[in-house]
């Protein structure tokens, strides 16, 4: 049987419902950590990239502008493209700030 050490993922939940969108997140996150299968996960919702992955790289027009683990980009945006994709990402309630996320994320085992 093959096994691969490599996926490429490329807008793979870009068309999905909601229900089937958390399911295919799902089994790839279970390849990655029970399979040690590298995943090259790639989105334009930077909530599914943070949930996924270890590391994010942000790219602007082509060009990389910004990488580091999952923590730094997206609780420590130092480029300017990424604080304008992180300001447009939808907030359900204005005094959750991200910190309270970050934390809420470390103690479910979601971030390291």
């Amino acid at each position: 049987m093959m096994q691969p050490e490599l996926l490429i993922a490329d807008e793979a939940t870009s068309m999905l419902d909601a229900s089937l969108r958390v399911n295919v997140l799902n089994v790839l996150k279970d390849l990655r950590d029970q399979l040690g299968m590298t995943v090259l996960f790639i989105t334009h919702d930077i909530g599914q990239a943070c949930y996924l992955a270890d590391r994010v790289l942000v790219m602007e027009n082509g060009v990389m502008v910004e990488q580091g683990t999952t923590d730094e980009v997206i609780f420590n945006p130092q480029h300017e493209y990424t604080k304008r994709l992180l300001a447009d990402v939808p907030k359900l309630h204005e005094e959750i700030e991200l910190h309270d996320l970050q934390e809420e994320l470390q103690q479910a085992g979601g971030l390291a």
